[in-house]
C-alpha cells in the first residue's frame, strides 16, 4: 500500500471546504472510490482511513477526503458528484422532506433523496455534554439560562442535541442555544463563549483528556439508561463511565446518546465494489477496533443500526451470504 498526503493549496488545507485528500491503494489495477468523512481525528474520520489498508488489499483504491460537512457530503452522494460518504440518518430523512439544512431545495431535495443508497451502518461519536467541574451546572436543569453549544449551523446535530437536553430535563427556550463549527468549539468552550459544551467526541477522546487535564471537567448525565432517544434521531444509548477521563469528576457514570451513521453511495454506484467495501468492512471491524480505544464499539452494533435508506444491492447481496435479515423497508427500491 502507498500513502500519499495530496494537498490543493497551502491556504486551503486547513478549511472545511476542501479538507485533507488522502489516496490508499494497493495496486494500479485498483477500483477507485471516492469518499467524504469528518475530521481526521473524529471516529468518522478514523473509520475510512483505519478501513483503508483492508479495501486497498481487497481492490480498492480510496480517495479519502476528510473535514467535510456531511450534509453537504449526503448531497454529492444524491447528485452523482461523490461515490460515498458516511453521512447521518437525519440528514437523509430531511432531504427527503426538503426540510433543515434542504429546506430551500424544494422538491429536488426529494428527487435527489431517491438516488441514495445505503451499505451499511456504523458507530457515530457520542454526544458528551461537558462543564467545568468547579462551576454551578452539575445537571442538565443546572443549564436553564446557560449557554449550551449545540454544533454548527445548519448540522444534523442540532435537532439531536437539543432533543438529548430536553431529554435532560431543558425546556426549548429555556437555555441559550450557541451554534459554531466544531473545529473552533473546544477553543470557544475555553475562552468562555458558552457553558455547556455538547462535543461530537468518540469514547475515550485524546482531545477531550487533554482538555480535562487542563481543567477538570463534568460530563452531565441523562437521569436514567431508560430514556431512549426518538427513534427518528438516529441515536442510541451510551455509557461513559467514571474516570474515563484523567480529569473527570463524575463518580457515576454518565448516561447520554451516541450517533448512529451510514455509509451512503449513489444507486448507480457499481454493484460488485458495493459488495467488496461491505464484505472488506465487516470481516475486518474487529481488528480495526483494537488499534483504537475510540472505535472499540465498531464491531458491537448491528449491521443495520441507524440506516433508514434502501440498500444499494450489491449490500443486499453479502447480507443475504451471511444471513442477515433485511427488514422491508431498507430492499432495494
Amino acid at each position: 500500500m502507498s500513502l500519499s498526503n495530496k494537498w490543493l493549496k497551502n491556504n486551503l488545507c486547513s478549511t472545511a471546504i476542501m479538507g485533507v485528500l488522502i489516496t490508499f491503494s494497493a495496486s494500479s489495477y485498483a477500483k477507485e472510490v471516492s469518499m467524504e468523512s469528518a475530521v481526521a481525528n473524529s471516529v468518522l474520520g478514523m473509520i475510512p482511513q483505519s478501513m483503508a489498508t483492508y479495501w486497498a488489499k481487497d481492490g480498492i483504491d480510496l480517495q479519502l477526503s476528510l473535514n467535510q460537512t456531511l450534509t453537504k457530503s449526503l448531497l454529492k452522494v444524491a447528485a452523482g458528484k461523490l461515490d460515498s460518504a458516511l453521512v447521518p440518518p437525519l440528514a437523509f430523512d430531511a432531504l427527503k422532506k426538503g426540510v433543515g439544512p434542504y429546506k430551500k431545495m424544494g422538491n429536488k431535495a426529494t428527487q435527489l433523496a431517491s438516488n441514495v443508497r445505503t451499505l451499511f451502518g456504523v458507530p457515530g461519536s457520542l454526544f458528551q455534554a461537558v462543564t467545568w467541574a468547579d462551576d454551578d451546572i452539575k445537571n442538565w436543569s443546572d443549564a436553564a439560562g446557560k449557554r449550551v453549544f449545540i454544533g454548527p449551523p445548519s448540522s444534523a446535530a442540532n435537532k439531536q442535541i437539543m432533543a438529548l437536553a430536553t431529554a435532560g430535563g431543558l425546556t426549548e427556550g429555556s437555555y441559550d442555544p450557541i451554534k459554531a463549527p466544531w473545529g473552533a468549539a473546544t477553543q470557544s468552550f475555553q475562552d468562555g463563549q458558552f457553558d455547556v459544551y455538547v462535543g461530537a467526541f468518540g469514547f475515550a477522546s485524546q482531545s477531550l483528556a487533554e482538555l480535562s487535564l487542563s481543567h477538570k471537567i463534568r460530563i452531565l448525565s441523562l437521569a436514567s439508561e431508560n430514556q431512549e432517544p426518538p427513534a427518528e434521531l438516529g441515536l442510541q444509548i451510551a455509557i461513559i463511565p467514571p474516570n474515563t477521563y484523567p480529569g473527570q469528576v463524575n463518580e457515576s457514570p454518565a448516561i447520554t446518546w451516541q450517533t448512529l451513521m451510514m455509509m451512503a453511495v449513489h444507486k448507480d454506484f457499481s454493484e460488485e465494489t458495493a459488495y467488496q467495501l461491505t464484505k472488506t468492512y465487516f470481516e475486518n471491524r474487529a481488528a480495526v477496533a483494537k488499534t483504537n480505544a475510540m472505535l472499540t464499539q465498531l464491531p458491537t452494533i448491528d449491521h443495520l443500526a441507524g440506516v433508514n435508506a434502501p440498500l444499494h444491492p450489491g449490500a443486499l447481496r453479502y447480507f443475504k451470504e451471511i444471513g442477515v435479515s433485511v427488514p422491508d423497508n431498507l430492499l432495494p427500491q
